[in-house]
């Protein structure tokens, strides 16, 4: 059961102009930016973000940030205060942990983003693009993710906006 004191609001838009504590960035692991929506949070927020994330990638993930783990950034020139990059896995057919993978990358943005005392936050839809999650298959993972991290840390999150673009 999701805890009743949580508002799950879906929107279809531009994360980059939601006003929420923080937006979940779908990076690759080299946290440079690239297309879709971590083009569009990289040319949103300004260069600074791109300076931040290099520092991340040259002092802790020389080789990449891995599958399924996340940090945090500024939001600079976005509403949001924080950005939480988090890398999703690429589909192979599903037998290669994906799930697992898929479902580590919600749960860990919402750990790091209650470590900030972010309240709102905002999730694209992770993986589903370049990396060919089906999106029925990922919202079902996305679902249980959340509703777990909602479980284990009652009272923890007052906002969670699912994104489609």
């Amino acid at each position: 059961m999701i805890d009743k004191n949580v508002s799950i609001l879906s929107f279809k838009g531009d994360i980059t102009k939601l006003n929420v504590d923080a937006i979940v960035n779908a990076a690759n692991s080299t946290l440079i930016g690239g297309g879709g929506v971590d083009g569009a949070i990289h040319k949103a927020a300004g260069k600074e973000l791109l300076k931040e994330c290099m520092g991340i990638i040259e002092s802790k993930f020389p080789n990449g940030l891995p599958v399924g783990e996340a940090v945090v950034t500024n939001g600079y020139n976005l509403s949001a205060k924080y950005i939480i990059h988090t890398v999703g896995p690429v589909y192979k057919g599903g037998n290669n942990s994906e799930d697992n993978l898929l479902y580590s990358a919600y749960y860990n943005s919402c750990r790091i983003a209650v470590s900030k005392q972010v309240k709102t936050i905002a999730f694209p839809n992770i993986s589903t693009g370049a990396y060919r999650y089906p999106i029925e298959e990922a919202s079902f993972v996305r679902n249980k993710a959340i509703s777990d991290f909602l479980k284990d840390y009652p009272n923890s999150l007052e906002e969670i906006v699912l994104v489609d673009f």
